[in-house]
């Protein structure tokens, strides 16, 4: 199956950014093509379409459902499987957040609380290294804290505050 090529400019840039963002290259690729695909698709139409292994594809295919962002569909008349990505923008990217915090924000945090302990306890550490850790785990906290009060919120209050956003950066300018 060829891309069109506005579709394949897509695939491309996405699999480039969840490269940068520690995603898979592939992973994002397979997100961006379902997400920007008007039809759910096999498997095997995945493997046509990127040249990939289909093996990667089984594989990516399951990470993505792991995480949320694609879910298996079944089409009238055809037995293979098919897969579609979630369509709501703001829920999709949430996801991405969640697990992006998952995976980079709360090792560390964990990690800069077992280090002010460390120190706590009364291992020696110079003061410039003690106000550093100090300051970076409050500031982890703070966002932790912070990430967590706005995921609270219902949807459409987190979509009014991003959109609120430049208002308020202005009103406190």
């Amino acid at each position: 199956m060829k891309l069109d090529p506005v579709i394949e400019k897509l695939v491309l840039h996405w699999g480039e950014m969840g490269a940068r963002w520690g995603i898979g290259r592939v992973v994002a690729q397979i997100h961006a093509l379902l997400y920007f695909s008007p039809k759910p698709l096999a498997a095997d139409e995945i493997v046509e379409s990127l040249g990939v292994a289909r093996s990667h594809v089984s594989n990516s295919l399951k990470e993505l459902q792991s995480w949320g962002v694609v879910k298996l569909v079944h089409v009238l008349g055809d037995r293979r499987e098919h897969f579609q990505s979630i369509q709501d923008t703001w829920q999709m990217f949430e996801i991405l957040l969640d697990e992006r915090k998952r995976r980079e924000m709360d090792p560390t945090l964990k990690m800069l609380r077992e280090t002010q302990a460390l120190v706590n306890d009364g291992n020696r550490v110079e003061a410039h290294t003690r106000e550093r850790l100090k300051e970076m785990l409050e500031f982890f906290e703070l966002m932790d804290g912070w990430f967590g009060e706005i995921r609270r919120m219902p949807l459409e209050s987190r979509v009014k505050l991003v959109k609120w956003g430049s208002r308020l950066r202005n009103w406190l300018s």
